[in-house]
């Protein structure tokens, strides 16, 4: 089973459904090394999974000038963005609303989200809240659409959003793909499913163990786009350290194959890509009954 990461570990948390925890003023200069894959698995006709891996770059590019310098130029400031999102809604619709929902959230990213600038302290915060807008616009977009189309009325997809910048890993999330870190040998996972299983099990109806293989597991209360107006965007953020190893994926995955064997791998395989595509291989082979999404990053100390 995979850990709640708090204080305890050493390591601040912030999320809105938990308490607040300060984080430190310390900036260690971090690289990104990522990689992403999405399968169809083994069942499924059609692949409704989508990811992005986007590196966030402030540049400036000169179309005329008298001085010499080069046409572009770029800062050293870099932010990375990282989306895995899980078509609900069957075939077309589906597949089609988590497009959307990637699509709409670039679109946030380019158009309204201060991405360049070094977040502190309150600034942080903003971040959380400007993501939580982003996908309330993602929810408004995916819905109008099947308003537009009947045919493709009550599709919407899960989402889960990671936005790194130097030390810091802000988290949005909505419905149940997943997102991990592996740290110094152990799982931690930073989200929760928006199930009906896992509100039973909050409730103290139901056992970790008896929601595993619940009938009931895959009903999603909470989705962006779907049949309901309203939206519940979790989000927090914590501190990075140099070696932490993060994944997003979708269900396909998780429910494949254990917490305990994701740790082994994203521990055991030293490049991202390589571990991406173990993860996909092990859900195929455990069945493959749903479509798989891995992306996998690795915060390095920059040298």
């Amino acid at each position: 089973m995979s850990k709640p990461l708090d204080a305890s570990d050493g390591t601040a948390v912030n999320r809105q459904d938990a308490d607040t925890v300060t984080l430190p003023d310390a900036h260690p200069a971090l690289s990104v090394v990522s990689f992403g894959i999405t399968d169809g698995g083994k069942v499924r006709a059609v692949n409704e999974d989508q990811f992005l891996i986007a590196v966030l770059l402030k540049a400036l590019q000169v179309q005329q000038t008298s001085l010499p310098q080069p046409t572009v130029q770029r800062s050293s400031d870099r932010s990375y963005l990282f989306v895995v999102a899980d078509g609900i809604g069957g075939h077309a619709g589906g597949e089609q609303a988590s497009a959307l929902a990637i699509d709409s959230v670039e679109s946030f990213i380019l158009g309204t989200f201060k991405w360049f600038a070094h977040f502190k302290g309150p600034e942080q915060d903003q971040v959380l809240a400007d993501f939580q807008s982003a996908l309330s616009e993602a929810h408004d977009r995916i819905r109008a659409e099947a308003v537009e189309h009947p045919e493709l009325h009550g599709m919407g997809t899960t989402l889960t959003l990671a936005y790194s910048l130097n030390d810091v890993l802000f988290v949005a999330h909505v419905g149940d793909s997943r997102c991990y870190l592996c740290r110094r040998g152990n799982l931690y996972r930073l989200t929760r499913d928006h199930t009906l299983v896992e509100d039973m099990v909050r409730r103290g109806e139901l056992s970790a163990d008896e929601a595993i293989r619940h009938r009931w597991r895959h009903i999603i209360t909470n989705s962006v786009g779907g049949n309901s107006a309203q939206i519940e965007v979790q989000v927090h953020k914590i501190r990075l350290e140099v070696a932490d190893r993060m994944l997003l994926c979708s269900d396909g995955l998780t429910e494949m194959v254990s917490e305990e064997e994701i740790k082994q791998i994203l521990h055991a395989e030293a490049e991202p890509e390589q571990a991406c595509r173990r993860l996909v291989k092990r859900a195929n082979v455990s069945g493959g009954r749903d479509n798989i999404t891995a992306v996998v990053a690795h915060f390095r100390r920059a040298d």
